[in-house]
């Protein structure tokens, strides 16, 4: 039987490995491992380490990482640590394959590894471009230690021909996230006023804002300005908590002070995967940075006001709106998502560019397939 080890360190993360961890759990032919670090251990970010075991998993490591500081040395150091305890249990583990998805400064830990170790890593949407963001540098930086490849688009897999990958090598699965979306039953809408404890009986905005880690407006500027927007708006204001990247501390700190000022405002540390998909049916816009409002919001046509160069070189879906940072441009991003009927028609027949929702059915079908003993799988050339 073929081990494979999946590493997740954040909630958004584990919500795409779901089903793939599902399929290689139920498979006779694969036996699934897992190690649980980063965000999922920290009471800070919900300790969503309790919804994975909830959800049926056996965790064979935690690998708890995370220290808490403001200065940009704290991340540095926890990446040490982690690497430090990953290394023992990957000895432990002995996996045959480690299957790891995105960008995140815990995955880089994890792909270098199992390089050092000369243990195959397959790797989950490399080719992607968000540059504004480090991560931009860590997904290549994975591409180039990764032996196996499942984008999640025809564009991003060119592109990793492009950057000298072997064809071989590269598989177009689709978005892990739209699986979710096909295959979870989403909430009606009473049921979910009764999980999160609100009436959506007003204009709604669901927001989402990450550190922006190579930006020259401060973070502090852009919370701001994103928080003097929305006020400019008859709203209810659904907020969930940012990555654990630098800077997020001050986000959270103004998010939690904007709810001390304004009624209607609600603060999740993590929604999990049914009360988010489900809000995303229900919303009026969804306002912020994150990856959801680029991959999966498009499946219900839902408009989305993206600030700011995080997702800068992904592929568009034509909800997206994409404003700058200033209060100004979001406040006009808004108003053309609630009020403007051309943008709106638009979306009716909108079809989203990431897939159609079998992800995790071909990776598991790939992961039997391969070899790993092949000596050629471990040993990569460059085809440019």
């Amino acid at each position: 039987m073929k081990s494979v080890l999946v590493v997740t360190g954040t909630r958004a993360e584990y919500g795409l490995l779901y089903w793939t961890m599902k399929e290689i759990q139920n498979d006779k032919d694969l036996q699934l491992q897992l190690m649980v670090t980063g965000n999922h251990l920290s009471e800070e970010y919900g300790y969503t380490v309790a919804q994975i075991k909830k959800d049926g998993f056996h965790i064979d490591e935690e690998i708890d990482m995370i220290i808490d500081s403001k200065n940009k040395s704290a991340i540095v150091k926890s990446m040490g640590l982690e690497m430090i305890q990953m290394a023992q249990a990957f000895d432990r583990l002995k996996p045959d394959i480690l299957l790891i998805l995105g960008d995140r400064y815990e995955i880089f830990v994890a792909a270098t590894c199992a390089m050092m170790m000369n243990i195959p890593i397959a790797h989950m949407n490399g080719g992607e471009s968000t540059e504004g963001l480090i991560d931009e540098q860590i997904r290549h930086a994975i591409t180039k230690m990764a032996h196996i490849h499942f984008t999640g688009a025809e564009y991003y897999k060119e592109r990793l021909l492009k950057m000298g990958e072997e064809p071989w090598r590269v598989y177009n699965v689709g978005q892990a996230g739209i699986e979710n979306i096909k295959r979870l039953k989403l909430l009606e809408k009473e049921e979910l006023e009764n999980e999160l404890d609100l009436k959506l009986d007003k204009k709604t905005f669901l927001i989402t804002y990450h550190p922006v880690t190579l930006e020259s407006i401060s973070t502090k500027e852009q919370i701001e300005n994103l928080l003097e927007a929305i006020t400019k708006f008859d709203a209810k204001y659904i907020f969930t908590y940012p990555n654990a990247d630098y800077g997020n501390k001050l986000i959270i700190d103004k998010i939690n002070e904007f709810k001390g000022k304004y009624k209607d405002v609600y603060v999740f540390h993590s929604l999990g995967q049914i009360k988010y998909l489900s809000l995303l049916k229900y919303v009026d816009v969804m306002i912020g940075n994150s990856s959801s409002g680029i991959i999966e919001s498009p499946s219900f046509r839902l408009p989305v006001v993206n600030i700011g160069d995080r997702q800068k070189g992904r592929l568009r879906n034509n909800n997206i709106i994409d404003v700058g940072y200033s209060a100004r441009e979001i406040i006009s991003g808004i108003n053309i998502a609630l009020y403007d009927d051309e943008f709106k028609q638009g979306l009716n027949s909108m079809i989203n560019l990431y897939g159609d929702g079998r992800t995790s059915k071909i990776i598991v079908d790939i992961l039997k397939s391969i070899i790993v003993s092949n000596r050629k799988l471990l040993f990569k050339k460059l085809t440019y």
